[in-house]
């Protein structure tokens, strides 16, 4: 009986020394090096852009001549037209650009007024503007103010009787918001007040200069490359 033990003993003892043994011959696993967090990268306003843009106008137009003048009037319409510009992000997340734009426009109106004998007409068929921007990044989204020159026509018609064509050189001055959307795309709303100065319309009483001033809602697309 005691044979039996004991040589129970010893299988016991043989077979725990096998399985340590085994065990230490085992490859140890790898432990994986842990990831490091992944981060968007920051978005970059850098680089040259076209775009296309529309919206509403409305603002207002006087005629002044000798024989007296109408009086502010109302004029409003709209605009549609194409956009060109550049920008330059600054390492402090300013953003410095230089921006043009030409569109196609129909912003008019009229007055009854006694010294047109008639009706006098105001109309804006195109303006175009050139202006520098100054904005700061917040990653994809841009706040920016911008102004400089805005050219146009002011055309002014006496009810039929005189129309005069004048191209005109004034100022603009605004601002808005503009946002990445997708990969080169972003999107832009902003306000621009533009001031034509004034026209002129020799065969309309007696040699009128017309003024004329707009406000400017847009929105736009741009494509940056």
């Amino acid at each position: 009986m005691k044979r039996v033990i004991w040589a129970g003993i010893g299988a016991l003892a043989m077979v725990s020394m096998m399985g340590a043994a085994n065990a230490a011959d085992l490859p140890r696993r790898e432990v994986m090096p842990a990831k490091a967090p992944m981060y968007a990268p920051v978005y970059n306003w850098t680089g040259f852009y076209l775009g296309i843009n529309g919206g509403g106008a409305w603002g207002r137009s006087k005629w002044s001549g000798p024989v007296g003048n109408t009086g502010d009037f109302n004029v409003d319409g709209g605009v549609v037209g194409g956009t060109i510009g550049y920008n330059w992000q600054m390492p402090n997340n300013f953003v410095f650009g230089l921006e043009g734009d030409l569109d196609w426009a129909s912003i008019r109106g009229s007055t009854n007024a006694a010294v047109c004998a008639g009706s006098c007409e105001t109309k804006n068929d195109w303006m175009g503007t050139v202006r520098g921007r100054i904005g700061y990044a917040f990653d994809r989204f841009m706040p920016y103010i911008t102004g400089g020159l805005a050219v146009g026509d002011i055309k002014a018609n006496l009810g039929g009787a005189g129309s005069t064509t004048k191209t005109n050189a004034g100022w603009t001055l605004g601002g808005g918001v503009e946002f990445a959307i997708a990969g080169p795309w972003t999107a832009k709303v902003e306000y621009l007040y533009a001031d034509l100065g004034k026209g002129s319309c020799d065969t309309c009483l007696g040699g009128a200069d017309v003024d004329f001033r707009t406000s400017l809602v847009r929105g736009g697309i741009n494509y940056r490359f």
